[in-house]
């Protein structure tokens, strides 16, 4: 939609969470129309960062473009020049984080249904002493029920691209399903306020067993 409005030479900056194959053939298309695209592969939560957000750039103009960015405010840094490395490194990235939060929930939610969630914490905490589980769960469901539909939509993508290195994208797939349906609860409210801050996991989790009661 961009490319016939494009000027030849103007910077094209992709920020959206695609699929290596999806980044080629958008630079392709900009590229075609006289356009220098550049993949950036925003790498953690922008959150506190903001602007200073770490940017992985990808593509041959990538090196170019890095330091016109500097002056601008942002933390880009120049990475392969081969294009769609740089979505690949956020994708599989994403397959882990994104995986986290939707098993924390599942397990969680099913833990406390069963009434082990305090033994089923503590056997997370002796395996990994470093991770504050409590905390760790209620900041996962809170990212969650925030950002569940924009989540499913990039794990979707990381599906993509677990299919284009040619594996069947199971854990991705089903990450995307478990995001979307946080998000379909969270869209009827059931959640209340989905930005308000959430302190407490168990809340969220009897949210959802209940709704789910006959």
């Amino acid at each position: 939609a961009c490319a016939p409005k494009l000027r030849s030479g103007a910077w094209f900056l992709d920020f959206n969470s695609a699929s290596p194959g999806a980044k080629i053939r958008a630079g392709g298309i900009v590229a075609a129309a006289g356009g220098r695209y550049v993949e950036g592969a925003v790498m953690t939560s922008i959150p506190p960062y903001r602007i200073r957000v770490p940017l992985l750039l990808g593509g041959p103009h990538a090196a170019a473009l890095a330091p016109l960015l500097d002056v601008l405010g942002f933390a880009g840094q120049a990475g392969p020049e081969k294009l769609g490395v740089a979505s690949a490194t956020k994708m599989c990235r994403s397959v882990m984080i994104k995986g986290l939060e939707a098993m924390v929930i599942e397990s969680f939610t099913a833990a406390r249904a069963w009434g082990v969630e305090d033994a089923v914490l503590a056997s997370l905490a002796e395996t990994f002493p470093g991770i504050d589980w409590e905390k760790q769960g209620a900041y996962f469901f809170q990212r969650v029920i925030q950002h569940g539909r924009r989540r499913a939509e990039e794990m979707r993508e990381a599906a993509q691209t677990v299919r284009e290195a040619g594996l069947e994208p199971w854990s991705a797939a089903g990450t995307a399903e478990r995001q979307a349906w946080v998000a379909d609860r969270a869209d009827r409210g059931l959640f209340g306020d989905r930005n308000a801050p959430r302190e407490d996991w168990r809340a969220d989790a009897d949210r959802i067993l209940a709704a789910t009661q006959p």
